[in-house]
């Protein structure tokens, strides 16, 4: 009994941490498989987000091999600063520039995906919106009064939140979007760069990526796993047929 009391005490912070918020996340369901969106994901991140966040725990020539991207295509094209292709992925920013700077110095990211989950990040990415309150000039649903600026804006287009229109389905008939007018919702009043059916793709590989940053050897891990099952299930035969060999004369 007192082993079970310990047990349910250590559960509550974890239960705490899972329904804290009260914010919806949308599904995102990652794929180590898709190798064009993981190459995409790469060019996303290279690009967008490595002026501030690292992901020092990784190396350019394993993203490279794992993704299939040819080396020489990578040093040309995804490494920006002067370093070798079996170097660490880490920034030139000092952390106590980037406190000054942002108030805060942003986090490496490598191992993201494990402590937020995929569907976190996913929902965060597309969930900023303008809030003239800010100092940066943004705020975010699933991060309140977060301290990282917008710095996809400018594909997204200008998100806000409050009363505005969000679609509901697509009409049989004429085959268009019908949307509703309500309240207390993120919606796109000017567009940017990218649709928001692209922009949710773009932001999907993003994710996909840090999902695999976060355990790169995930697919040979899943297919280690099935061999080691498939050995277990063929060994389970010869092993009962031995069991009843020894116990056969006791029995």
């Amino acid at each position: 009994m007192k082993q079970l009391r310990m047990f349910l005490l250590a559960l509550i912070p974890s239960l705490g941490m899972a329904a804290g918020g009260n914010v919806h996340l949308d599904d995102m369901k990652p794929d180590m498989r898709d190798k064009a969106s993981l190459q995409r994901g790469a060019k996303n991140f290279f690009n967008y987000c490595m002026g501030c966040h690292s992901l020092k725990f990784g190396r350019y020539n394993r993203v490279a091999r794992d993704l299939e991207i040819p080396e020489d295509l990578m040093i040309n094209n995804l490494i920006f600063a002067d370093k070798k292709a079996g170097a660490l992925m880490s920034i030139g920013m000092k952390p106590e520039d980037a406190k000054v700077w942002f108030g805060a110095a942003p986090p490496d990211l490598t191992l993201v995906s494990r402590v937020r989950g995929e569907d976190w990040l996913y929902t965060y990415l597309r969930s900023f919106y303008e809030d003239p309150k800010r100092p940066l000039g943004y705020n975010n649903t699933v991060f309140p009064n977060v301290g990282m600026p917008h710095v996809l804006a400018d594909l997204q287009g200008r998100q806000l939140f409050g009363r505005g229109q969000v679609p509901i389905g697509i009409d049989p008939l004429t085959g268009q979007e019908v949307t509703e007018e309500r309240e207390g919702v993120l919606y796109v009043a000017e567009k940017g760069k990218l649709t928001t059916k692209e922009y949710d793709g773009f932001v999907y590989d993003l994710v996909n990526f840090l999902v695999y940053m976060g355990e790169p050897m995930q697919v040979e891990r899943q297919s280690i796993g099935l061999w080691a099952l498939l050995f277990l299930a063929l060994f389970f035969v010869p092993a009962y047929m031995l069991n009843r060999e020894f116990w056969k004369e006791i029995h």
